[in-house]
């Protein structure tokens, strides 16, 4: 059988095709994952039930990473406003978080998209359900190519009423807490899905940490997102 063109992957196999990746700080994640980390310039999605099992602490070592040079973090409508304390511990540097708190379900939307576009963000983490609204794929797909322009880390957060509905994101991980350990299955990846659940355990501390004292005396930033008209 003659190779396939460069760029063009199996179902089967784990894309080839070189993308820059985040390290996430769980081994056993990261060995699911092309690339070995957390995909950036793309759409990703981790869908939970249930606010603060874990589903930030999964992110927190690329986060670390995605604010390397400067770049914001850009936290959407969060459920909750983020732990200071436990983003600092991770390596995160709160000066680069940016919170906002949009007026309206389209003004968040708005508000991701240009986050994404505008290069400025490492990473943009949005909850589109928080007001009792879901995101229709039109606008996933705005925000795919927002991402791919801007070059971050584009997650959304959503409950695992989703993972019937179809998406354009490169990546759909669903978390769920048993036992007390946070457990993951991957069934959308550039490969084949990872139907089997894997636990996760204790983030490793990333390099790019910052110093600890500064960074527990810095804060979260909180803006709150105006119409976009």
């Amino acid at each position: 059988m003659s190779a396939l063109p460069q760029g063009v992957w199996r179902g089967g196999e784990f894309e080839c095709a070189p993308r820059i990746t985040l390290p996430t700080g769980h081994a056993a994640l990261d060995r699911e994952l092309p690339g070995g980390g957390w995909p950036t310039a793309t759409l990703s999605e981790v869908l939970h039930d249930g606010a603060g099992i874990g589903e930030v602490k999964l992110l927190a070592g690329s986060l670390a990473r995605a604010a390397k040079d400067e770049r914001l973090i850009a936290w959407i409508d969060p459920p909750h406003l983020p732990y200071a304390p436990a983003l600092a511990q991770s390596g995160v540097p709160l000066e680069r978080c940016l919170v906002v708190r949009p007026l309206s379900h389209e003004d968040a939307l708005w508000a991701a998209e240009q986050a994404l576009r505008s290069g400025a963000c490492g990473a943009v983490l949005f909850w589109p359900e928080r007001q009792s609204r879901n995101v229709d794929y039109a606008w996933m797909r705005r925000l795919q190519m927002a991402a791919e322009s801007g070059k971050a880390m584009a997650v959304l957060f959503r409950s695992t009423a989703a993972s019937s509905l179809a998406t354009p994101a490169h990546l759909r991980i669903v978390l769920a807490s048993e036992d007390g350990r946070l457990m993951l299955r991957i069934p959308k990846r550039r490969g084949p899905p990872l139907t089997q659940p894997v636990p996760l355990h204790a983030v490793d501390r990333p390099r790019t940490a910052v110093a600890p004292a500064p960074a527990r005396r810095a804060r979260v930033r909180l803006a709150v997102a105006a119409g976009h008209r």
